[in-house]
């Protein structure tokens, strides 16, 4: 006994010796290969057209840079920040972990729009990703080589070997790149998979690139000419932007299951075939209220409606959306101060109280915004009532749903049946408003992927992403005698989400240069 402990011992001193930095870098970047790169390897395996003797050489080639590249960073970050260096160091190989295990459990990349739901994302959203086999992941992945990277005593050494290590580096990476050039055409085909799925440079790329477009985000809108309200009858609108509810699933678009059971009776619903311009909540928001796809920041429907007169009330249990500048903007928890016998978890609580806000207005034009969240992942099981668990059994959130993709598929149709239950409920309460003129207008953000090609939720690049993440529903109701819809052969077989923009105007009456007819679905 007494020998095995002084073994074990030894072992303790051994790891404990001192080793040079050239040594560490070296160990550091080999357990970032093996650890946290074997999805880049796997994709450019089966991505690419070489031959069995071409692939060999491009990924043997890849392997050399990205050790060469992951030993010079260590050995700089080391060298220049030294106990600093070895946190950071530390916080990479967590973060590296993390990275990993929602790649191979989600089959995500990591770029600039994963980065961006992240920073979008509440803790009551993402606590739904928590499980043993994720924080299993991080300490075995993560916090074990994390500590090899704190503690483990190393010499610096001396600037002329940084110099000569480096310079070498260098030498290597661009001479081994050298010889691939005519795999550049290739690499920017694939440039998003291959960057996304690099650690730890996806994510530390990826941070920078979303901080400068949040940066740009930030400066001031693009005001949009003024309009003015041509009329002065009483109108509601109310938009609905659902979360990421895919027309796939809807009965209404010929779904077999009855996920619409009392919409599917109403005659007088407008159902319009339709896509986002994005895959994620900031962007799909963003388009559904900008007058035109673009990159800058137009000055929005909401700030624009309320600028030009008309009474905006924005009731959410979301988040992510673009910049609103409107004077009332109420959380759900906020509506749940004022009606606390209602679960602020469920989108119902959007609806109380509407009909007397709406009559209680100063203004003949109101326009009403509802964000909901109700076919939001991993826990779709969590956002109805268990009186709309109709399919069952189900799977209580997405990793659940992997081993049975038909549980995880009963659990997302019955958030549509809640939804079905909010619209219809939204539609009788404005049909009874008989002194105003009212719509209502549901459209997604975007889809959501449920186990197809073995992918789960949304997020994707637009240029990767399935049909299930950018297929949209957009449901139009109106009351009688309140406008009449261009007929199908003057609008696109698939809208386009700008034509929220433009129909409310009209639906609003306000008159406005910014205005276009042709993204309008009214005469």
């Amino acid at each position: 006994m007494m020998n095995i402990l002084h073994s074990g011992l030894g072992m303790i001193k051994g790891l404990r010796k001192p080793i040079s930095l050239l040594a560490f870098s070296c160990f550091v970047s080999l357990g970032t290969l093996v650890l946290y790169n074997l999805p880049f390897f796997e994709y450019v395996a089966d991505n690419t057209n070489e031959t069995t003797g071409g692939k060999l050489f491009l990924l043997g080639s890849l392997v050399v840079i990205m050790l060469v590249l992951n030993f010079m960073m260590t050995y700089l970050v080391m060298f220049l920040l030294r106990m600093v260096g070895r946190i950071l160091l530390a916080i990479l190989s967590i973060i590296n972990a993390t990275a990993v295990y929602f790649i191979y459990t989600y089959n995500v990349i990591i770029d600039a729009t994963t980065i961006e739901n992240v920073f979008n994302t509440r803790y009551s959203e993402a606590s739904g990703f928590f499980s043993w086999s994720l924080w299993l992941s991080i300490f075995v992945f993560g916090v074990l080589p994390a500590l090899y990277c704190l503690f483990q005593p190393v010499v610096i050494g001396r600037v002329k070997r940084l110099a000569i290590c480096c310079g070498s580096s260098l030498a290597i990476i661009l001479a081994i790149a050298s010889m691939h050039i005519s795999q550049t055409l290739w690499i920017s085909q694939h440039d998003t998979e291959l960057g996304g799925l690099l650690q730890p440079w996806s994510y530390v790329v990826n941070i920078c690139r979303v901080a400068s477009f949040t940066h740009d985000e930030q400066a001031e809108e693009i005001k949009l000419a003024d309009g003015k309200i041509a009329d002065e009858e009483k109108t509601v609108v109310v938009l609905v932007i659902g979360e990421s509810a895919r027309k796939a699933n809807f009965q209404l678009y010929g779904y077999q299951r009855d996920t619409n059971p009392l919409l599917a009776k109403r005659e007088d619903l407008k159902v319009y075939q339709a896509t986002s311009c994005a895959t994620y909540t900031t962007a799909g928001t963003k388009a559904i209220l900008e007058p035109q796809n673009s990159d800058d920041l137009y000055e929005l429907l909401p700030n624009y409606a309320y600028r030009t007169g008309v009474d905006v009330t924005w009731r959410t249990s979301n988040w992510g959306e673009p910049p609103i500048h409107i004077e009332e903007y109420l959380t759900n928890e906020q509506l749940g101060e004022q009606y606390p016998d209602e679960n602020i978890y469920h989108d119902a609580i959007l609806l109380k109280g509407l009909r007397e806000r709406i009559t209680s207005s100063q203004k003949n034009k109101v326009l009403v915004i509802l964000h909901t969240s109700t076919s939001h992942g991993p826990k779709y099981a969590d956002k109805y009532p268990k009186a709309f668990e109709v399919y069952k059994p189900v799977a209580r959130n997405v990793e659940e749903g992997e081993k049975n993709i038909d549980w995880l598929v009963n659990a997302y149709d019955n958030t549509i049946r809640y939804t079905d239950y909010l619209l219809d409920s939204l539609i009788t309460t404005l049909s009874t408003m008989n002194d105003w003129h009212s719509a209502m207008i549901f459209i997604s953000d975007h889809g959501e992927s449920l186990g197809e090609n073995k992918m789960f939720m949304h997020g994707l690049p637009m240029k990767l992403a399935p049909k299930e993440q950018y297929e949209i529903p957009f449901l139009v109701w109106t009351s009688e005698h309140f406008r009449t819809y261009k007929p199908d052969s003057e609008l696109p077989e698939v809208l386009e989400q700008h034509y929220i923009f433009h129909s409310v105007l009209n639906l609003l009456a306000i008159e406005s240069p910014a205005y276009n007819k042709d993204f309008d679905i009214f005469k």
